[in-house]
């Protein structure tokens, strides 16, 4: 590990670049990880342009390799989080390609209809899905590189849901209902943020996450 935080500018907080565009995620993470010593703050408010490659097989792979895209491009410290939904009957996909499933421009209802079309007729128990998270973090070496990650991992057990309900969340959040619900019950997109916050697989990252990072004097 490094010295500890280093400060965007003199007598700011020290800020950490999160590797999204998503204001949601943005909203999300700064709100589960609550970091003490830090302020969280996107590509766009860095003014970074272009995007990484996501070419990685795992969700492990694609967050390491948007870490070390920002630390490079801000030279600040960089957390990054690659996540998705992963549907037993799809033998795990969408997976890596969820943002993308329905396409590189998808949106997030296009998304779930494909996916509820994939399942059509098939019974509760087979619609068998997770929610993961993992969240890569790294610090900013002089000249550009980037030091050793560290990662968290979450998840969250469920199934996807026969058709949309509630408007709440993001994502798949409207038609994945959560283990602790019964077949037909409510879908994440029926939670109150502060329930989703108990249990989704970004709160369960987060809350592991936390801990290292607070090791690093955030």
């Amino acid at each position: 590990m490094s010295g500890g935080p280093r400060r965007a500018r003199q007598g700011d907080r020290p800020q950490i670049v999160l590797a999204t565009r998503s204001v949601h995620k943005l909203r999300e993470l700064r709100e589960l990880l609550a970091l003490e010593y830090a302020d969280l703050v996107s590509l766009d408010e860095c003014g970074i342009e272009g995007d990484p490659v996501e070419d990685g097989e795992t969700f492990e792979t694609n967050a390491r390799i948007k870490a070390r895209f920002a630390a490079r491009a801000s030279g600040l410290p960089a957390l990054a989080d690659d996540s998705g939904i992963e549907v037993d009957a799809l033998g795990g996909g969408p997976g890596v390609r969820t943002r993308r499933y329905a396409g590189e421009r998808a949106t997030d209802e296009q998304n779930n209809v494909k996916l509820l079309d994939a399942l059509h007729g098939l019974p509760p128990e087979r619609r068998g899905a997770r929610y993961v998270c993992v969240l890569a973090f790294t610090e900013a070496e002089p000249g550009g590189g980037a030091s050793t990650i560290v990662t968290a991992r979450g998840t969250c057990r469920g199934r996807i849901a026969a058709a949309p309900k509630g408007t709440g969340g993001f994502g798949y959040d409207p038609i994945f209902e959560p283990e602790t619900e019964p077949p037909g019950g409510r879908t994440l997109g029926e939670w109150s943020a502060a329930e989703k916050n108990e249990i989704s697989h970004r709160a369960r990252a987060a809350r592991r996450m936390a801990s290292k990072l607070a090791a690093f004097g955030y």
